[in-house]
């Protein structure tokens, strides 16, 4: 008997151990279960950065795109004559500039037309500024049914317009200068219940491989006055503006 529980006590000794050890392996799988599930919750996290990133890569992208249409917008706003819807001197100079450039790289031949509104004075002193912007806006008209599409009309300022005419030869240049003036002679433009008729003054420069911006732009205005004069002693209706 004695024998036999000796030989028990071993046995419900080691058993104790085991159990002890069991414990012990329960109580760190148990502490280290946390952490493994606290894996795939930072991996959620980790696979979400890139998305947010991309998120925020096409917003700024958007934010972009919309800032430069504005500027677009605003370059195009600062080079358009908002009465007559036509560029204006700095546009017309920046497209004048752009083109002699081409005209030199390519040889090839353009012209530019120079033209002053004959008596816009004193239809403004009769009938008013805006009888006289209704005569900007029948002119406007008139050259843009007299040129092609490919060619650029502007207003220098007041009274004074510039048209570009790609591939004329001088002689053409010169002969819609005519056809011009007397389109515009033609018109009659009621106001008031009045009508009033205006002319205009047509300078020509032929633009080639040695011209300059600002020369072509002198010799129009310097050939406009010329031919200004001429018509004031021929027909003795035409008055400075």
């Amino acid at each position: 008997m004695k024998k036999k529980a000796r030989s028990r006590a071993p046995k419900a000794a080691k058993g104790g151990k085991s159990g002890a050890a069991g414990r012990k392996a329960a109580l760190l799988r148990a502490q280290a279960a946390p952490r493994r599930s606290a894996a795939p919750k930072g991996a959620v996290k980790a696979a979400a950065a890139p998305d947010d990133a991309k998120s925020a890569v096409r917003r700024l992208r958007q934010e972009l795109a919309k800032a430069r249409a504005e500027i677009e917008q605003l370059k195009a706003a600062a080079e358009t004559d908002f009465l007559l819807d036509i560029l204006n001197r700095r546009g017309f100079e920046r497209e004048l500039a752009r083109s002699v450039a081409f005209i030199k790289r390519y040889s090839a031949r353009a012209a530019l037309l120079v033209l002053d509104v004959d008596r816009l004075k004193p239809i403004n002193d009769a009938y008013g500024h805006a009888a006289g912007d209704k005569v900007l806006k029948a002119i406007v008209e008139t050259l843009s049914s007299e040129v092609r599409a490919s060619d650029v009309i502007g207003r220098l300022g007041g009274d004074e317009f510039a048209v570009l005419l790609w591939n004329l030869s001088e002689t053409d240049a010169r002969a819609k200068a005519v056809m011009l003036e007397q389109a515009i002679d033609g018109m009659r433009i009621s106001f008031g219940g009045s009508t009033v008729q205006t002319g205009a003054s047509v300078g020509v420069a032929i633009l080639d491989s040695h011209s300059e911006m600002r020369t072509a732009l002198e010799q129009a205005d310097s050939a406009m006055y010329v031919r200004k004069a001429q018509r004031r002693h021929e027909t003795g209706r035409a008055s400075e503006a």
